[in-house]
């Protein structure tokens, strides 16, 4: 790589580390998430999470986070090296009861508009093909930060192309399977997993650029993990005891799964590559059918973590660009 092209890495990364020094408007505080029960003189005795709330949030935060495409069927080839930055774009349902935990909601408590309509995220990735397990095999690392946060995602992949098309008239094909962890939050742990397929066919154009058309499909596997969480964090357990009582976590629930289809152009002139790709998540249906309990969250009489969560996490468009260097 040039030393132009190191130095504008180096700016991007320190322009992100330094905004993940503080918290942000896209942090998440999720004690918002839960709600206070009282006894008969009214005073709080516990606080209870909204499962179904969580499940919902985790499902539209971990499509945000998931691991990231934006590559062609095609491997880089087995002395192939790249490095690569992105700015993507992801639609939340900002509109929605469980977005009031983010921390910039104008109104933790209301049923109004908490945030942005899209959360934007950069992200740096290395990839390299190597010959084992079998010759077009490609592995990435990355990492992607949510803009205006402190959270982090490291990722990871593994690309197998069945079918390398270069010099064939059928596409190409791969197979994908990539890893994502979030990092950042104190309350809320988040993996996904990902497995896709795609096809792609390069042409070349005027014998000096590659232009190669990509389309696939990808299966989302959300993993949240609550942490401890304080209900009131302005209030001092040393000073009121009682207070430590109005901690609480959501329970572990059951996978998230989520769908989500994408397509994408590269153009590419000499080592400089050019990736512009659109992702639609479908809506989420899953559910975390509870053990004991075949009563819905929506029908719960009271406020209780034993009931079945069903993910209302809406359709989900994404956009995104990225520039990469080969050498």
């Amino acid at each position: 790589m040039s030393r132009a092209g190191l130095a504008a890495l180096a700016a991007l990364l320190a322009a992100v580390g330094a905004r993940t020094a503080r918290a942000g408007e896209n942090d998440l505080v999720l004690g918002r998430l839960g709600e206070v029960v009282e006894d008969e003189a009214g005073a709080p005795v516990e606080v209870v999470g909204s499962s179904q709330d969580f499940r919902s949030l985790a499902s539209e935060l971990g499509v945000v986070m998931a691991p990231r495409l934006s590559a062609p069927a095609d491997t880089i080839g087995l002395a192939g090296f790249q490095l690569s930055a992105d700015l993507s774009w992801t639609r939340v349902h900002t509109d929605r009861r469980y977005w009031r935990a983010l921390a910039g909601s104008p109104d933790p408590s209301g049923d109004g508009g908490h945030g942005d309509d899209f959360m934007p995220a950069v992200g740096v990735f290395a990839r390299k093909g190597i010959w084992l397990p079998a010759p077009s095999f490609e592995i990435g690392l990355g990492a992607v930060h949510l803009l205006d946060s402190r959270l982090w995602a490291a990722q990871a992949y593994a690309k197998l192309a069945v079918i390398e098309g270069y010099d064939l008239l059928v596409p190409s094909f791969a197979l994908r399977a990539s890893a994502s962890r979030m990092l950042g939050s104190e309350q809320l742990g988040l993996t996904v997993l990902s497995l896709d397929a795609s096809a792609s066919r390069t042409f070349a154009v005027a014998g000096v650029a590659r232009v190669t058309p990509y389309a696939g499909w990808a299966e989302l596997v959300i993993r949240p993990r609550s942490a401890a969480i304080d209900a009131t964090p302005a209030i001092d357990a040393r000073i009121d005891p009682g207070d430590r009582g109005l901690d609480f976590e959501f329970p572990d629930q059951r996978f998230i799964l989520r769908h989500r289809g994408f397509a994408g152009v590269v153009v590419q002139h000499h080592v400089i590559s050019l990736t512009l790709e659109a992702a639609l998540a479908l809506r989420g249906r899953s559910r975390d059918d509870r053990d004991g309990t075949d009563t819905a969250c929506d029908d719960a009489p009271v406020p209780t973590g034993s009931c079945d969560a069903r993910d209302r996490a809406g359709q989900q468009l994404g956009l995104t660009a990225t520039l990469a260097l080969d050498f």
